[in-house]
């Protein structure tokens, strides 16, 4: 419970940085990032609970990463990250996951996310802001990438990028679990 409100309170304190940073009010971060400005209010005041999709309109908004909003102070030279001590963002239907594990640093940050997606389950994604790539490399199962209504087939072993400012999904397919690492490279951020 303690470390949910402390990540509350990051996460609170991360929002209003980055929206003052970009010269927003709370009525313009809410309109452009179609987030009601209610909801601004109590998430600047480390209250609700916004969900995965809300977390990345307003990181798409405000120009930052997902983790940028979620992160504390700056972490060490070198981090590891384990995947069962990173909360999942966004839980399917059928047991499906993502967590974000990490980003990196620099002008370009670059998200890295570990994905399960059980056989018929999907995550539909709004398109990202302008020069947002993605890529997605499966370690196991299949999956389907649908990008712009067209569908993309993905195996074990093989790797996908697009430019993430369309409309994309992603699709568990065949019998086994779909087991993927995708990386969400940003543009760089301006000087």
């Amino acid at each position: 419970m303690a470390e949910t409100e402390a990540a509350l309170r990051t996460l609170a304190h991360n929002v209003r940085a980055a929206r003052t940073r970009a010269g927003l009010s709370l009525d313009e971060l809410g309109r452009r990032a179609k987030v009601s400005k209610g909801a601004l209010v109590a998430l600047e005041k480390a209250q609700g609970n916004p969900n995965f999709a809300t977390l990345v309109r307003l990181a798409d908004t405000l120009g930052v990463s997902v983790s940028a909003l979620l992160e504390g102070s700056p972490e060490q030279r070198v981090r590891v990250v384990s995947a069962d001590a990173v909360t999942p963002l966004w839980k399917g239907e059928r047991g499906g996951e993502a967590r974000l594990m990490l980003t990196t640093s620099g002008p370009a940050p670059t998200e890295v996310w570990r994905w399960t997606l059980e056989p018929g389950e999907e995550y539909p994604s709004h398109p990202h802001q302008a020069g947002v790539a993605e890529t997605v490399s499966v370690t196991a199962g299949r999956m389907v990438l649908v990008v712009d209504g067209v569908e993309h087939p993905v195996e074990a072993g093989q790797t996908a990028t697009f430019d993430a400012d369309h409309a994309h999904s992603y699709r568990g397919s065949g019998t086994e679990t779909c087991h993927l690492i995708m990386t969400v490279h940003l543009p760089p951020s301006p000087a």
